[in-house]
């Protein structure tokens, strides 16, 4: 057991997984001498559309792209102006809260329940107003929101919904999957994701028609025609290597969800100390993109947990409202979020950890004291 050095993560390992399909992959691409928005995105846009069972797919640079792209399409839309407001989880990651602000729309944080750690659908009524145009629903560590309030919400008051869908790949909720729980999502495709790639890379899901022509010319641009410019658009492409390698990993993505429902099913189950606070367990289709515990003595637990050769992370240690990027947001007091941030930490919980592995980290977490 002391020889074991468990990373928090091994991309290496992950993908050598599937490394002979990965490379055949990318070596058709090289050969085909086509680059950009070419036969790879295309395939991967109808298999991911197909995969969330939603009209459309535009695969994207990034996730905060992906956000981005979707608020600035419903401005040219006419269904979003400058200074509307955005209402979203104030305990997410700092690129959702971006999205809104590049898009010189108003961010309305809201309180998360502190049981799910997701968006409280109380707290989202109560900070409606009269500029309110839209929900941007995070569906954090892979768990989704509680959607059926918060779509009775978004239908009294007419309100668009946006999913940010990053850490939700395959998680369901009342049978239907995390991209199509609303009228568009934006998913990150980073390389650590549920479904990640060799780089950075992301997608936007809708049913909306308008919305995806709007979008396929923003992310290129904002041309379908080459030279023929139809908006003041942005460089936002899936590039053909990404979008192949995704084809890939998509094919294993329900059978790796799986396992990490296995491993969260284990710790959930196993992991007993009086110092430390699991994860809800609701949500039998949670994908378990990260396993979050709390603690008042996490400084404590990271350094026992490292002198044990457990590696941990913490998402995430500053909230939003407290950088500097969003000082104007500095004074605000949103105490749930507070309590979160400053008592969160990620476990390991990936698809190479084995038996030994396992068991070892709920060993040694049931130990600390």
């Amino acid at each position: 057991m002391d020889s074991l050095r468990i990373k928090f993560l091994d991309l290496y390992k992950i993908n050598n997984q599937h490394i002979a399909e990965i490379s055949d992959a990318v070596n058709k691409v090289i050969k085909s001498g086509w680059y950009i928005l070419g036969n790879e995105t295309s395939k991967f846009e109808t298999l991911f559309s197909e995969y969330c069972n939603t009209k459309y797919c535009i695969g994207t640079s990034n996730g905060l792209a992906s956000l981005i792209l979707i608020i600035r399409a419903y401005k040219e839309l006419g269904v979003l102006c400058n200074g509307d407001e955005i209402i979203v989880a104030a305990n997410t990651y700092i690129a959702t809260i971006l999205a809104i602000s590049e898009n010189k729309l108003k961010p309305i944080l809201v309180e998360p329940d502190i049981v799910t750690y997701n968006i409280s659908a109380l707290e989202i009524e109560k900070k409606i107003t009269k500029k309110t145009k839209a929900i941007l629903v995070v569906h954090l560590y892979g768990q989704c929101a509680n959607m059926k309030n918060i779509d009775k919400i978004a239908k009294k008051y007419n309100l668009k919904i946006i999913e940010d869908a990053a850490q939700a790949h395959g998680a369901i909720y009342n049978y239907i999957k995390a991209g199509n729980l609303g009228d568009a999502a934006g998913f990150s495709f980073y390389p650590g994701k549920n479904l990640g790639a060799m780089g950075d890379a992301g997608a936007v899901t809708t049913n909306s028609k308008k919305l995806y022509k709007t979008i396929i010319a923003l992310r290129n641009y904002g041309s379908t025609q080459k030279y023929v410019n139809e908006y003041k658009g942005l460089n936002n492409r899936l590039d053909e290597i990404q979008a192949a390698i995704l084809q890939i990993k998509l094919k294993y993505l329900d059978n790796e969800n799986q396992k990490r429902r296995k491993i969260a099913k284990y710790y959930l189950n196993n992991i007993n100390n009086k110092h430390i606070i699991l994860p809800s367990k609701n949500g039998k289709h949670h994908v378990w993109h990260l396993f979050v515990i709390r603690t008042k003595e996490r400084n404590n637990l990271q350094e026992y947990l490292k002198n044990n050769n457990i590696e941990t992370l913490i998402h995430y240690p500053i909230p939003p409202h407290k950088q500097l990027a969003y000082k104007e947001f500095n004074n605000i007091k949103l105490p749930i979020t507070e309590k979160i941030h400053s008592q969160v930490l990620s476990i390991p919980l990936n698809l190479v950890l084995n038996k030994k592995e396992i068991k070892y980290i709920v060993t040694i977490l049931n130990k600390f004291n």
